[in-house]
Parts: structure tokens; sequence; C-alpha cells
């Protein structure tokens, strides 16, 4: 990010900010300084957490749905008014399911796309210019799954997918401009983004969810995205078994679905 006034706060707007990966990444953008958007559907939690950091001058809460237009805008107008600029956009709020395509209703598809594609699109259109005058950076919280079927997430994985790619270009067009972009490809992570995955009907799912490699905890994540920042990486990969998988799926993709297939039988097999 370009340098600015000592005086004057680095401004962050995380989204899924109240829980999981955000709020680790909103204590630790607070902890070195950063005056801090949080904007999350849970309102409740959010003054919970506007109460935890105590700190007026530097934190702004924000509740709503990030798929509502309206919503969009008012984040983008609470930057301007509030703190008069932004230099980091994290889009960190998701959702996922857990359900076979044959079984899922298509609301669930258009859900989820909605949340994890569209939203942070369209936020981060509205955000390019203050973005753009700061010499700001762009975070996206992905998935290795955009990188590689996941049976019983089809709709995750084209979303994250679409992201990549989309974020991908974006960077290719916004570097000459002075905007950076972190594109974060996360593993699994105990977050509630797993509790909260949708089933079938829209609902909770009721099964709990396969995995591969180790269960790895969201402040984990959050310290290798500060380190990132700070030295100018342009990707974060999942711990190394995802990684491999990733890799298998390119250069040897009879052999990663065999693997899947035995990993993800019970998801196969619903």
């Amino acid at each position: 990010m370009a340098s600015q006034d000592k005086s004057t706060p680095t401004v962050t707007l995380i989204t899924g900010a109240a829980s999981g990966l955000g709020w680790e990444l909103t204590r630790l953008f607070f902890r070195r300084g950063d005056a801090v958007i949080l904007a999350d559907l849970n309102a409740a939690l959010l003054a919970e957490r506007e109460a935890e950091l105590a700190d007026p001058d530097r934190v702004a809460i924000a509740a709503g749905n990030l798929t509502d237009a309206a919503f969009q805008a008012e984040l983008v107008a609470l930057a301007e008014q509030r703190f008069g600029r932004l230099d980091c956009l994290v889009n960190n709020a998701g959702i996922t399911h857990r359900s076979p395509v044959r079984e899922t209703q298509l609301d669930v598809f258009n859900k989820v796309m909605a949340v994890d594609w569209q939203a942070p699109v369209a936020l981060t259109s509205g955000c390019l210019p203050m973005l753009e005058q700061s010499g700001g950076l762009i975070i996206n919280v992905g998935s290795m799954a955009s990188w590689m079927p996941v049976p019983g997430r089809a709709a995750y994985c084209a979303a994250k997918s679409a992201l990549a790619q989309f974020f991908e270009v974006l960077r290719l067009e916004m570097e000459p401009r002075g905007v950076r972009v972190l594109n974060v490809y996360p593993s699994f992570l105990d977050t509630p983004i797993e509790t909260a995955a949708l089933g079938a009907d829209g609902k909770p799912a009721a099964h709990k969810r396969s995995m591969v490699g180790k269960m790895r905890g969201a402040d984990w994540m959050a310290e290798r995205v500060l380190k990132a920042i700070d030295t100018g990486q342009p990707w974060i990969f999942g711990d190394r078994i995802s990684w491999f998988g990733s890799v298998l799926w390119r250069v040897w993709p009879e052999q990663y679905l065999r693997s899947v297939r035995k990993r993800f039988a019970s998801e196969i097999a619903r």
C-alpha cells in the first residue's frame, strides 16, 4: 500500500468480519494500528466485536446482506464519509454447501454464487476509485476448491474458481495503477463457514464434512495473510497436502480423481 501521513491510520474494510477468519484478520489489522470497518450479516455479534475493540475513532461497523446493492453502496459511503479513504479491502465473507448436484435446489446454487462471487465483485468495483487513490490492496479469501473438484461442493468450487479468475485479471489491469491483489487459497479451516454450510434444501447441512489434510485454525491463516502483505506476496496457498492435490489435478488428473473417490466416498454415495 502507498505511504501516507503517519498521523492518518490505514483504513481496512473486512467483510464477514464478526467471526472466523474475518474476525482474526480484524484483530490483527486493528492491533497494528489500522482503522477497521467491520461488515457482517450478524448485527448482534458485530455490536459485541465493536465493544471488544473499544475504539470509536478507529472502528466502524455495518450489518447487512452483501448481496444487496444498497448495502454495498452503504459500505463504500461509510469508508468515504467516516474516514475519507480506503487502503485495503478484504473480501472474506462466504458460504458453502454440502450436497450433490442431483439433489440440490437451484436456489442453493444461486445463493452460493451470489455471496461468494457476485458480491465481492460488486463491492470491489465500488471501492476501486478509493483504492486507486490510496495505492491500496485487495485481499480475496478464496479456497483450494477453486483449483480442484470437490464432491458435494459444485457451486462452491464454481464460485471460488470465478473469484480467482476475475481477480487475477483485475491484478493485471490494476498493477499499473498502483493497486495490489492478494489471493488467499486456504484448505480446511476451523471457521463458521463449514458449520453453517447449506444442505440440498437450503437448510443447514445435516452431515459432517469430508476433508483432506490437517484442520487449521483461522488465527494461523490470518498471521500468514499479514506476513504476505508485508512481504508483497501475490498468493497464499493452503497446507502442503492441499497444494499437492491441486498440482496432481493438473499433471495427473486420473490419479487425483482416484484419490478423491476414496476420500470423499461418503459425499459421492449420498
